[in-house]
């Protein structure tokens, strides 16, 4: 596994955001090439149409301080009215598949199944349909953030009645569009639903609760996902004969001192805190966060840990519920354990035990925690191909920001560099079936506004019609896609 940058070659690399090729490589013949969203941030029409609120309205109108540039999404890029235009663009891009999510409040506002509401079915209908009919897969998110409100007034994803909730939700679903839908993400980012929602409380629902709620949200997250993976395969997967897997985020660790511990320990925590229990051959949670939060817990005068307990019938019941990884993929960091203890206690940062720091060669982005390493990404892809025995991997997500010029050129250096990353992965062996870019457009991103542009189309905020421009990197991705393999800057 990747451990350490071998400085020597890594700089040029590192500035440059470039990584070296291991042959030339042509993508597989059926591999699939596409493009994501999600409800909130492109969607708009936040009340429209008998549409309910979730708790991201609830968010940015009750306290736009927390927003960058004090905006929100009750327009956004208004995809709710203007999906031909998207539609367009996907056709113009020659795109195999189109990942967006589902707004759960909109086809029932109040987020229970009782509250249906046909006018947001419709809306979902007409998408699924005209993908279809333009050759276009429909890879459908169930969760992207946007929780009713609803039901975060009975305690979110702390309370296990949102496994009640979530497979109640799923199984509509499946009534209305499994017919046509076969690609189905039951949650995008546990670890961006749980750490910011229920510990931190920078993101909504806003609940400070570290090293206790986080937990609880993993645990639950972890059962609504397994019941309905369940579900579908026991009701649905005879007649509809689609897929079903789960979207996890994580940086890729890098021990300066090639100290495979660090690594292991940052990557369980990160990643394996969803993933172990799902795609590993033991189930349940990682033993070193089993041994450390029991530890951690006991030492501060409790008589249970603080990290759930997964009995015998939940790991079985939660292990192996996947078709496939749904893997979004950024930028790395380095790791090493601190000289003295992190965050407040207790606190999952504190039970983490890794200080986790950056290269000042690596090329930034303009967000803050974003950086160009392909090298990692190539890393990653090897660490799960040899953890959870070569998993059919899907990455979900892989992006770059920055202010938003037309001419994006170190997007189109990301792209380029992060793409060869995959073709080297399946090189050795990494079973890598589609790749998502993100985003198809410049949109809503969540606590920065539309402060920060991560788009293939730069899209006219200040018009009422939010006219969507290619930009360079579009030009360059399509390139790439009619091609099947990579292709020089232009």
């Amino acid at each position: 596994t990747v451990l350490y940058l071998n400085r020597s070659l890594s700089v040029i690399e590192a500035k440059n955001c470039t990584l070296r090729a291991k042959g030339s490589l042509k993508f597989p013949k059926n591999f699939s090439f596409g493009a994501a969203t999600s409800a909130y941030q492109i969607e708009g029409g936040w009340n429209a149409d008998g549409k309910g609120p979730s708790i991201w309205d609830e968010y940015t109108h009750n306290d736009p301080d927390r927003i960058t540039d004090r905006s929100n999404g009750d327009v956004a890029i208004d995809s709710y009215h203007r999906f031909d235009l998207d539609l367009k663009i996907l056709k113009e891009l020659k795109l195999d598949h189109y990942r967006f999510s589902i707004a759960w409040t909109r086809i029932f506002p109040n987020g229970d199944v009782s509250s249906k509401n046909q006018k947001g079915i419709d809306y979902y209908n007409d998408i699924i349909d005209k993908l279809l009919a333009n050759n276009i897969e429909p890879m459908v998110t169930m969760y992207h953030w946007d929780l009713p409100v609803d039901i975060q007034k009975l305690g979110g994803f702390t309370n296990a009645l949102i496994i009640n909730y979530f497979t109640a939700y799923a199984e509509e679903l499946f009534k209305l569009f499994g017919d046509r839908v076969k690609l189905w993400i039951t949650f995008n980012e546990p670890m961006q639903i749980c750490k910011p929602g229920y510990s931190t409380a920078e993101s909504p629902p806003n609940i400070k609760s570290p090293g206790i709620g986080d937990y609880l949200c993993f645990t639950n997250i972890l059962k609504a996902h397994a019941r309905t993976y369940h579900l579908y395969k026991s009701k649905y997967v005879k007649e509809q004969r689609g897929r079903i897997g789960i979207t996890m985020d994580t940086f890729f660790f890098i021990s300066k001192s090639n100290d495979k511990n660090d690594v292991d320990r940052g990557m369980q925590f990160s990643f394996g805190i969803i993933a172990h229990a799902i795609f590993s051959k033991a189930g349940g949670f990682p033993k070193v966060l089993v041994d450390d939060i029991g530890k951690n817990s006991l030492a501060e005068g409790r008589s249970v840990s603080r990290l759930p307990h997964l009995d015998a019938y939940w790991k079985a019941y939660i292990r192996g519920s996947f078709d496939f990884l749904g893997l979004n993929y950024y930028t790395s960091r380095y790791v090493e354990r601190p000289s003295k203890p992190l965050g407040e206690n207790p606190s999952m940062l504190r039970d983490y035990d890794i200080e986790e720091t950056s290269d000042p060669n690596w090329l930034q982005g303009k967000s803050n925690w974003l950086y160009c390493v392909p090298t990692g990404f190539e890393g990653l892809l090897k660490w799960i191909r040899e953890e959870y025995d070569n998993v059919e991997v899907k990455i979900t997500e892989n992006g770059w920001s920055d202010e938003g010029d037309l001419d994006d050129d170190d997007r189109v250096s990301y792209y380029k560099s992060h793409l060869q990353a995959v073709l080297n992965a399946i090189h050795d062996g990494s079973n890598i079936t589609s790749y998502s870019a993100w985003s198809l457009f410049d949109n809503f991103e969540w606590n920065r506004g539309y402060t920060e542009k991560f788009g293939l189309y730069a899209v006219d905020m200040k018009s009422p019609k939010r006219e969507r421009t290619a930009k360079k990197s579009a030009i360059y991705y399509r390139k790439i896609i009619e091609a099947r393999t990579l292709v020089d800057e232009f």
